[in-house]
């Protein structure tokens, strides 16, 4: 059960977390509301002991004792996907005058840094004596005089002094800091994530993690063609993620028997397809162990030669789960963007090969046909090559 006050924390600053689309739910609401404040619990243990509960479409933060570090916690709930606002508010008495008080004393240096404000209210507790406006009015009016260098202005405010009356106490903040947006990690199933330690494998991870999806991640590892600084740098790109998507654990498989066995006997021209089909069946036996129910690729439609439409209908024809290719309409800019948003551009672009680039065929093929596909791949052991590559897993698990 959800902590609920049966008093008002008045004179604490706590956070509240304003959720989107979450709301829009119906009777699994609750569900969605749980599972966020789950998630806030546990990337929240490191700064502190705080009660988190859920009342009105918003989530609440408290401080449970002296210490916490506040800073660091608002830090990371910036990352809590569910959440497209968040405030630091101080806490008052639901009156007129402990409001206004706490708006001149908790918001002081905003609004001596500020030329022109507004205050916005809201009243969910409609036993307030005031209405929303005539409260509005009064701080404002309150506030003008205490600060006469600061303008109001309703439109195109430098700071908007925001108030919200709730049902446990008043709350005082200023200007809310955007959120993840999103739904929380978590409802929306588990995927397996190929990561292969460029620039879009991570975004399509964090943009699936942003729909509620908790992530397992597949790298796949192809020692000693690639060298121990390649691994490292994809398992430091999952860290990265870590603030956004919560714990996650990197299955590192051992790649270099497939990609020999693909040299000595099939075309050059089909290598790049031929090996992301065993990828694609690795990835799914993983799926399979961890009780995900989809696979996601980094692929962009027509970015390179296995990436045209043909090349995904074969790659994807070995798996019966779901491929989800969050990037496939993106060109390279807006992934670019992405990735620096989410901070794992600069890794990314790190000169160290993966085990892709490394048996690039010199003129791969972009319209295959399943065909020539499978005529290639009849003279492997493809059941015995996935099987040893599976058997050969190691797992790297990564905390926030």
């Amino acid at each position: 059960m959800s902590y609920v006050p049966s008093a008002p924390p008045v004179g604490d600053e706590i956070f509240l977390l304003k959720m989107g689309e979450m709301v829009l739910k119906g009777l699994n609401r609750r569900t969605f509301e749980e599972r966020l404040m789950g998630n806030a619990r546990r990337r929240l243990q490191k700064y502190g002991k705080f009660r988190i509960y859920s009342r009105q479409s918003i989530t609440y933060v408290e401080p449970k004792e002296p210490g916490c570090d506040m800073d660091g916690a608002f830090d990371t709930l910036s990352r809590l996907f569910g959440v497209v606002g968040l405030s630091r508010a101080k806490a008052c008495e639901k009156t007129p005058e402990a409001i206004l008080e706490t708006a001149k004393t908790y918001l002081r240096e905003d609004l001596l840094a500020a030329r022109t404000f507004k205050v916005e209210s809201k009243r969910s507790d409609k036993t307030f004596p005031l209405t929303s406006i005539k409260l509005s009015q009064y701080v404002g009016g309150e506030l003008n005089e205490a600060f006469p260098h600061i303008q109001a202005d309703m439109h195109h405010p430098e700071l908007t002094v925001h108030v919200e009356v709730r049902d446990f106490a008043a709350y005082v903040h200023g200007d809310p800091a955007p959120g993840a947006g999103g739904l929380p990690v978590g409802v929306g199933g588990k995927a397996v994530s190929l990561l292969s330690g460029g620039i879009d494998s991570p975004v399509a991870s964090w943009m699936m993690a942003k729909r509620g999806v908790a992530l397992e991640m597949v790298h796949f590892f192809s020692y000693p063609y690639t060298s121990p600084e390649a691994k490292d740098k994809v398992l430091t790109l999952a860290q990265l993620l870590t603030p956004w998507c919560g714990r996650l654990t990197v299955h590192v498989v051992p790649f270099t028997r497939i990609q020999e066995q693909l040299r000595l006997h099939c075309p050059e021209a089909l290598f790049t397809l031929l090996m992301r089909r065993f990828m694609m069946r690795i990835s799914e036996r993983v799926a399979q162990r961890v009780g995900a129910h989809g696979l996601i690729t980094g692929e962009s439609l027509g970015q390179v030669a296995s990436q045209t439409m043909e090349a995904m209908a074969v790659t994807g024809q070995v798996c019966s789960l779901p491929v989800f290719r969050p990037l496939v309409g993106m060109d390279k800019e807006e992934i670019i963007r992405v990735a620096r948003k989410i901070g794992t551009f600069e890794t990314s672009i790190l000169p160290y090969e993966d085990c892709c680039t490394v048996f690039t065929p010199r003129h791969p093929k972009t319209h295959p046909k399943l065909e020539e596909i499978l005529e290639a791949e009849a003279a492997l052991d493809l059941e015995a090559l996935v099987e040893e590559a599976v058997q050969g897993i190691e797992r790297v698990v990564l905390d926030p």
